[in-house]
């Protein structure tokens, strides 16, 4: 179980554009500070002596433990050893265990076709939740909006890719296209972001634990924030994403150490 990237993937660099319109986020109150110490707290986690070879071995646990804490998100909290032991059958935990596990090979695709890779999400996280029917078919409330995020995700922008999955993970979670599932799917949507944008190209960072820690709760409470537009609570969103991303990077850290020692 693991999140699979091309071995040697590097970093993209930062794309320009003339009118970017995630720029002005950087603006925004402890907006560009919260996100530099993201980058720092994955680069650290990126320097780690066990990334040069074994790297692979942190990104499947890294995916377990992200399923096992978007699922907390949603209400669903099991332990991690009965996770590891298969010995968890509910429909939450295992939708957001089929997700986790095929980010991987979504990587190639994000970019290109994001409204392809959300409806195989929601196929994945919703399997035991919806009917066949709804399955990977957004409401037709999604309209513009769904369709400008797709248009994010495909486009260029200059803002750091930890503010670029803030965007994506609130939009989606706002919007909940589908109707079941959506936090599975927008949790997943923002690591690929995070993974083809060059935050994390390995997959080794947990951010779904970084929620987790900051507690179901402060995520509700941040979330309806951006929901809100407005100015202050867009900022604490994305600054809340940043400490997220900060604290899964130690996770993933924490994951490292122990397999080294084994």
């Amino acid at each position: 179980m693991s999140i699979p990237v091309r071995p040697g993937a590097g970093r993209p660099g930062t794309r320009p554009v003339a009118a970017d319109p995630l720029a002005a986020l950087l603006d925004l109150p402890g907006v560009r500070d919260a996100a530099e110490g993201a980058r720092a707290g994955i680069d650290r986690l990126l320097r780690h002596r066990l990334m040069r070879n074994r790297s692979a071995e942190v990104s499947t646990e890294s995916a377990l433990r992200g399923a096992r804490a978007s699922a907390a998100l949603e209400g669903v909290d099991v332990p991690l050893a009965d996770l590891r032991a298969g010995r968890v059958d509910d429909p939450v935990v295992q939708g957001s265990l089929r997700t986790s596990v095929a980010l991987g090979s979504m990587v190639d695709t994000w970019s290109r076709a994001p409204g392809q890779v959300l409806a195989r999400l929601h196929v994945l996280a919703a399997a035991d939740l919806a009917g066949r029917a709804d399955l990977g078919r957004p409401g037709a409330h999604a309209g513009p909006r769904l369709a400008g995020l797709l248009s994010l995700v495909t486009g260029e922008s200059s803002v750091p890719a930890v503010v670029l999955a803030a965007v994506v993970h609130g939009e989606l979670a706002a919007i909940a296209p589908f109707g079941t599932a959506d936090g599975v799917v927008a949790r997943a949507a923002a690591r690929l972001t995070g993974i083809t944008r060059g935050l994390d190209p390995k997959a080794v960072s947990v951010p779904e634990v970084g929620f987790a820690e900051l507690g179901r709760e402060e995520y509700a409470r941040a979330l309806a924030g951006y929901a809100s537009g407005q100015p202050e609570g867009v900022a604490a969103w994305l600054v809340h994403c940043c400490r997220a991303t900060e604290h899964g990077a130690l996770e993933g850290l924490a994951i490292a150490e122990a397999l080294l020692r084994g």
